[in-house]
């Protein structure tokens, strides 16, 4: 039987980062979702005047004390009623720790609760979070989630295996639903020698093979920041609206790749969400970006 990850009256909880000036973190990941229809309560787990691509940046990061503190007045009030619970970067394992706890808490009261992570830890080869984190993530994360969406790099570090071909990539993958992984969307793979990028997006179920598919994208000459954060959401939010695996990154990749169509022309160095709310209300799915299935 496929899953669903449709639910009554979804509400999200969301924490991840936050700027003040452009999007990454909740500011890329919020607006797509309420968009979408879904309700949003969010966390920023650093609040900070600029993303770290800039020359420089201040603010501050949460930590594990500081995020009990506001789940408990969610809780004292009745408020810690979510459906989803979605999360992007988080620096410190006490920060990580409580929002497990969180997790655990919400699944006491509703089994159902959906778990989409971004494990957030870094891209092409490099960790821009403490070394720590990452056995935090593999073992005390991974297990809890329900879908997953890593980077290339971020599979690899939570695997062990070096994905350099679509076979490698399936390895890594299916390591993953072993720990109890039901989706996992590897959100942008490079193979040496090609000029596209690929996701790759793999459902598992209990009573046949998992479902495995991939997309073909065309590398743009830009550099872009909040774009993983902004999939995710748009993947949870597609998964609460249809129950296909193909619809749902179709469209979650058609509506990014529309917003970064739309960066680019505008020369802008932020996403450029609010120019393109049409986009992401009703994304178009070009011929170029349809998914094939890796069993064909």
């Amino acid at each position: 039987m496929i899953p669903s990850f449709r639910v009554q009256s979804p509400r999200v909880l969301s924490i991840q980062s936050h700027t003040v000036h452009g999007y990454v973190g909740n500011k890329s990941a919020v607006f797509p979702m309420q968009t979408l229809g879904i309700e949003v309560d969010f966390v920023n787990s650093v609040q900070f005047s600029n993303h770290t691509g800039y020359p420089t940046w201040t603010g501050k990061a949460l930590d594990g004390d500081d995020l009990s503190e506001l789940i408990r007045g969610l809780r004292s009030n009745g408020l810690l009623k979510h459906t989803h619970l979605l999360t992007g970067y988080m620096r410190s394992a006490s920060l990580i720790r409580c929002v497990m706890e969180t997790l655990d808490e919400l699944r006491k009261e509703n089994g159902q609760v959906i778990y989409v992570c971004d494990p957030v830890m870094g891209d092409n080869g490099q960790l821009y979070v403490p070394q720590e984190i990452v056995s935090v993530y593999r073992d005390e994360v991974v297990p809890k989630a329900t879908i997953l969406t890593p980077n290339q790099f971020e599979a690899e570090v939570l695997t062990g295996v070096k994905i350099s071909d679509i076979s490698s990539a399936v390895k890594a993958i299916d390591i993953l639903h072993e720990r109890g992984v039901q989706c996992v969307v590897i959100t942008s793979m490079h193979l040496e020698g090609s000029d596209s990028i690929f996701l790759l997006a793999s459902l598992s179920s209990s009573s046949q093979p998992p479902q495995r598919l991939k997309i073909t994208i065309p590398k743009l000459e830009a550099t872009f920041t909040g774009t993983g954060d902004m999939l995710a959401a748009l993947i949870l939010s597609w998964f609460q609206l249809t129950d296909d695996l193909k619809t749902v990154i179709e469209n979650a990749t058609a509506t990014l790749q529309a917003v970064l169509a739309n960066t680019v022309k505008l020369q802008s160095k932020e996403l450029q969400l609010i120019y393109s709310r049409k986009e992401i209300s009703d994304p178009q799915v070009p011929d170029w970006l349809r998914a094939e299935s890796l069993s064909s």
